[in-house]
């Protein structure tokens, strides 16, 4: 395997410059013009495009002239698109703490202090833990953190991202003790006597991050190569950056401008940014084709289910008098959809609870009006809580959802504590939104869950865990097919962004974005598509992994 794979790259390196490269014997799957599977057995790039795919292969390419690569009946598919995604969240998750895999408090404290050691100077930080796969799932406290710290800062943020846990040395350095108010769509959480607990949720977390030092240009630039590496490894060719602040966005064009881009970002401006106004008067940067594309911005309607901070049209199950937060204004999020449209840009916002749904629905319907979302293509990213009558909304207002399918197997359990079972009948509605005729756009929302776009796949197609359990998936009625949850990474993932005419297939015209894999998704078993491993991955018309 290593010699074959050694000797196909020495080739292709040998000859890429040269003239169009043809691969042979290929189990290849593809998308046609009308989104039909297709399957082929060759495919000829010249440079960085895609100009012939095929059965038989012709003639003109059998010439000793031509480049030929046997692919040996592998299977090759068009690079997978992660529709929301952070970029620089995994690459900072990849080189600071990982508690993603805790089962207690402890846990999480023990290896902050293992952490520690390795680590000697500055804050501690890290990401992943959920309580809600503890054996006591409720939140921790600071007085865990504070028995292994000393006078060290510690900052841990919830695996959704929504809620941090801090030790009492960083709520000092934030200023935090039981006299601070909750600021605007956020939560500190407190004890009976009042007293800061250590959890700070949604927008309370910026009291903590901003006394954070920022990350340096050094630092910045190997996160974004670590995270570059690890989806590459895994097929994902391109990724929907869901909220990019100014420094982000300047590495980005620098990467650009000096051919260092090996995956392809449409970047979403952070709603968040003070420039944002300046920055949207300086316009589109790339187009959607290139390997950076900024086109977009993306907003937070409310928080996260887990945290409690999605905001729901009725209380809590599992906390009476509570339905969640507004992270954004009401009136904030009518003002963006409004400035978006100013600049032609996309507008796309989180909206997690079936009332922050229901909102940007309405907004977006009454800010925007038909020509403009056709042609502006909004997005609301989760969409996982919806009232029923909202899903057709989505087909008739021309509204695409972007979802997360491991999502919904992450947080099964956990959705039924918060919602009640009676409440669920909207909940992660794949089925319902396609047989309305909705446009599906698949990601991981990663580091949130892990970049695998074949976990994405299994969840998609069997609504189970990784261990696939329940039997038949949770809510099996919302299930997709095994080609619909390919066209949701692929061609309805390119649209999302407006790249429909360039990426998601293989066609001719098209960009040399795409993957070997070492089995056929569409003939394996939907209960193990999450094993599938990828053997190569190309993008550009050059083999990147």
């Amino acid at each position: 395997m290593r010699q074959w794979c050694l000797s196909l790259l020495g080739v292709w390196m040998a000859y890429a410059a040269a003239e169009p490269v043809v691969f042979t014997n290929v189990n290849g799957y593809t998308l046609d013009t009308h989104n039909h599977l297709q399957k082929f057995q060759y495919l000829v790039i010249d440079g960085d495009k895609v100009i012939e795919v095929g059965h038989t292969l012709p003639a003109r390419w059998q010439s000793d002239k031509t480049v030929h690569i046997d692919m040996r009946g592998r299977t090759l598919l068009p690079g997978l698109i992660d529709a929301h995604g952070h970029i620089m969240g995994l690459g900072f998750q990849l080189l600071q703490l990982d508690v993603t895999d805790t089962k207690s408090a402890e846990d999480v404290a023990n290896r902050v202090k293992a952490f520690a050691k390795r680590h000697p100077k500055g804050w501690l930080l890290g990401r992943g833990w959920n309580q809600e796969n503890w054996q006591t799932p409720v939140f921790p406290t600071k007085a865990v953190l504070d028995n292994v710290s000393g006078d060290r800062p510690v900052w841990l943020r919830r695996i959704d991202g929504h809620a941090g846990w801090a030790n009492s040395a960083a709520l000092r350095l934030a200023g935090i003790d039981k006299n601070t108010p909750d600021p605007k769509g956020g939560t500190i959480v407190r004890n009976e006597k009042g007293e800061p607990t250590g959890i700070l949720i949604d927008n309370a977390m910026a009291l903590v991050e901003s006394k954070i030092p920022k990350p340096t240009a050094t630092q910045r630039l190997k996160a974004f190569k670590q995270a570059q590496a690890h989806l590459l490894s895994l097929g994902v060719t391109a990724v929907h950056d869901a909220g990019i602040d100014a420094d982000t966005e300047r590495l980005y064009r620098e990467l650009q401008q000096a051919n260092a881009l090996n995956i392809r970002i449409y970047g979403m401006l952070s709603a968040t940014r003070p420039d944002l106004a300046k920055r949207l008067q300086e316009g589109f940067y790339g187009n959607s084709c290139d390997w950076l594309s900024i086109r977009s911005i993306k907003a937070y309607a409310d928080g996260a289910l887990g945290s409690r901070g999605a905001r729901l049209s009725e209380d809590y199950h599992d906390m009476p008098h509570h339905r969640g937060l507004w992270v954004s204004q009401p009136e904030r999020l009518a003002q963006l959809i409004t400035l978006a449209s100013t600049y032609k840009f996309q507008i796309n916002i989180h909206a997690i609870g079936d009332a922050a749904n229901h909102f940007v629905l309405n907004e977006l319907h009454t800010r925007l009006d038909d020509t403009q979302r056709k042609t502006l293509r909004p997005r609301i990213e989760h969409a996982q809580i919806l009232k029923v009558e909202d899903i057709p909304r989505f087909r008739q207002w021309h509204i695409i959802a972007s979802m997360q399918p491991t999502h919904a197997t992450s947080d099964m359990w956990m959705a039924e504590k918060r919602l009640g079972k009676a409440r669920l009948q909207g909940a992660y509605p794949w089925r319902s939104l396609l047989d309305s005729g909705a446009i599906l756009a698949s990601g991981t929302d990663f580091p949130v869950e892990p970049a695998n776009p074949f976990y994405t796949w299994h969840a998609a197609v069997t609504r189970q865990k990784r261990d696939n359990t329940p039997p038949g998936g949770w809510l099996p009625k919302e299930k997709m097919s095994v080609v619909e949850a390919f066209k949701t990474m692929t061609a309805w993932a390119a649209y999302a962004g407006f790249a429909e005419q360039c990426l998601g297939k293989l066609q001719p015209g098209y960009l040399a974005d795409f993957i070997v894999t070492d089995r056929d998704p569409f003939k394996e078993k939907p209960e193990h598509l999450h094993t599938i491993r990828v053997l190569e991955t190309w993008t550009g018309g050059i083999r990147r992994f």
